[in-house]
């Protein structure tokens, strides 16, 4: 994964940080492309399991048809509200689809044994994962990250 910042180096999150903030948070914004070339952009919730970002998407979306088309993705997990609290990561790269689609929880996955335990803690204070039926896996492993923290600027 590249280090995509030249500029604002100062304010990038350290390793430990970036895991701890995406972690710890829930919503982030995801960006696709549409067979026209037009931007759709998104709200799902997510897991990170310190190499990958983990996206379970409705399969009857518009971001899942996007991704089946064209799988390159970018995803923005942000926080704060007054300029000196922002902070936030942008990851980039391409979605691999993992396990049956949808996700009925029938057929053992021995890779989502990980994010599915991640998300449901996070996400529904379940130790299991609740099936629906209609989501589907997305994993992101980032070719890229850049990061930033505002409040890395009252200390300089």
């Amino acid at each position: 994964m590249a280090v995509t910042q030249r500029r604002g180096r100062r304010i990038m999150m350290t390793p430990d940080e970036l895991d701890e903030f995406l972690s710890t948070q829930r919503t982030c914004r995801v960006a696709t492309v549409s067979p026209d070339g037009a931007p759709h952009l998104s709200t799902l919730w997510f897991a990170w399991d310190g190499t990958s970002l983990w996206l379970y998407s409705i399969t009857r979306s518009k971001r899942w048809a996007d991704l089946r088309n064209d799988p390159r993705i970018a995803v923005v997990v942000d926080a704060g509200e007054e300029y000196g609290e922002l902070r936030g990561v942008e990851l980039t790269g391409s979605v691999e689809f993992i396990g049956e689609i949808p996700r009925t929880g029938e057929e053992q996955v021995p890779e989502l044994e990980t994010p599915e335990q991640l998300f449901a803690r996070k996400n529904f204070g379940m130790d299991q994962m609740p099936h629906d039926g209609r989501h589907g896996w997305l994993r992101l492993t980032p070719k890229a990250i850049a990061s930033w923290d505002f409040r890395k600027l009252a200390a300089q």
